[in-house]
């Protein structure tokens, strides 16, 4: 495909996302049905949506439009491309421009440049102080793309010796003994050797910092509450020898980590209802909760522009909730810690604040909080304790 070729198709995928349409499903779901579309073709249209995506709002006001069109050739304008390059109207290109799209507008400043919702801009600005313009801009560019080394199978020099002989680079990165950052060839990862045989996993490596900032212990019981995939369970594995459980409201999301544990060496117990309740105490339980993902909508970029305010008041309750449920599952003197990947204080010190206005029997142990200023997503972990 073309390069005007490809935006064409990114125009039409995006279309179908402002409409409302999930993005990861609308892509697969164009892959599937675009059968002439090469890998690198696929990867390039991808490419060219996320962007749009997690500059949606100031690459509709260099495009004019809210609309797959406009986000496109903001885009362009954004890079100095030349618009005419590619809205050529021949072949599969898109149409030229008109008359009115000729006219490109001033550069946008303030909420728009840094591409943040209106109503969100208090409360984050709230949260993250002087930080807040810095921290919005990198949420306005690609990821990283972070690995974590399982120490049960190799040390961290041997994973990278493994993912080179794959001709992918990997090097250390500061924010956990266990992370490495690829800096290139990282869409070969999956099918690499070093994957395949449990060396490596993709795990953010702030997610990364969280665990290591978790006070685990050989012999301890730990639940991981809320484990979603399981990334932080299989990293916890990796830490101490455990006795882990982990536990989903909706167990589907659990189904490929008894295979994922197995390629890594470790053993997990899966437990369902009030199989939780049987098992408990703990001596350690994670509650890495729901939350808005604001700390990694570089990854999952529409969630920026779909969240609301009463979808965070909601979040708001059902964080307490879980807190209130945890707590009762951790033994005599053991912890309880809470997570989020959010930078919203409301979902991080306020909420874990709230708790211990509650439970005057607990109190807080450590606080962190991680930006994506850290070289990772955002994140904040508060380790509790019983009094």
């Amino acid at each position: 495909m073309t390069p005007a070729a490809r935006a064409a198709a990114a125009i039409e995928i995006l279309d179908r996302i402002l409409a409302g349409a999930p993005a990861e499903q609308t892509l697969t779901n164009w892959a599937r049905a675009s059968r002439f579309a090469g890998s690198g073709d696929r990867n390039a249209i991808r490419d060219l949506v996320f962007d749009a995506l997690r500059c949606r709002r100031s690459f509709a006001a260099l495009g004019g439009a809210g609309t797959g069109r406009g986000l496109i050739l903001g885009g362009l304008r954004a890079a100095g491309s030349d618009p005419d390059a590619i809205f050529t109207g021949e072949g599969h290109a898109p149409a030229p421009l008109t008359e009115a799209e000729r006219n490109a507008p001033p550069a946008p400043d303030g909420l728009v440049a840094l591409d943040c919702p209106d109503w969100l801009a208090p409360r984050l600005e709230r949260s993250l102080g002087h930080d807040f313009p810095a921290v919005m801009e990198k949420l306005r560019h690609r990821a990283p793309v972070f690995l974590r080394v399982n120490r049960l199978q190799a040390t961290r020099d041997q994973a990278i010796a493994a993912l080179a002989e794959d001709g992918i680079v990997a090097v250390p990165h500061p924010l956990a003994d266990s992370a490495l950052e690829v800096t290139a060839n990282a869409r070969k990862i999956q099918s690499s050797q070093a994957f395949a045989s449990g060396i490596v996993e993709l795990q953010d490596a702030a997610s990364q910092a969280v665990v290591e900032a978790l006070p685990l212990r050989d012999g301890q019981r730990v639940l991981d509450y809320c484990a979603g995939g399981g990334g932080k369970t299989l990293a916890m594995a990796a830490q101490a020898r455990l006795r882990l459980w982990a536990h989903d409201i909706d167990p589907r999301r659990l189904r490929d980590l008894p295979e994922r544990a197995s390629r890594a060496g470790a053993k997990v117990t899966l437990l369902e209802g009030k199989a939780v309740d049987r098992e408990a105490p703990f001596d350690l339980v994670l509650i890495d909760v729901p939350c808005s993902g604001s700390g990694s909508w570089r990854r999952a970029p529409e969630a920026k522009w779909t969240f609301t305010e009463a979808r965070l008041a909601q979040l708001v309750g059902i964080q307490a909730g879980i807190l209130d449920r945890a707590s009762a599952l951790v033994a005599a003197g053991g912890s309880l810690a809470y997570a989020t990947c959010s930078v919203l204080d409301e979902e991080n010190s306020v909420q874990v604040e709230g708790f211990l206005q509650r439970h005057p029997d607990w109190h807080r142990v450590t606080e962190r909080r991680l930006t994506p200023l850290d070289g990772g997503d955002g994140f904040y972990l508060s380790v509790l304790k019983r009094q």
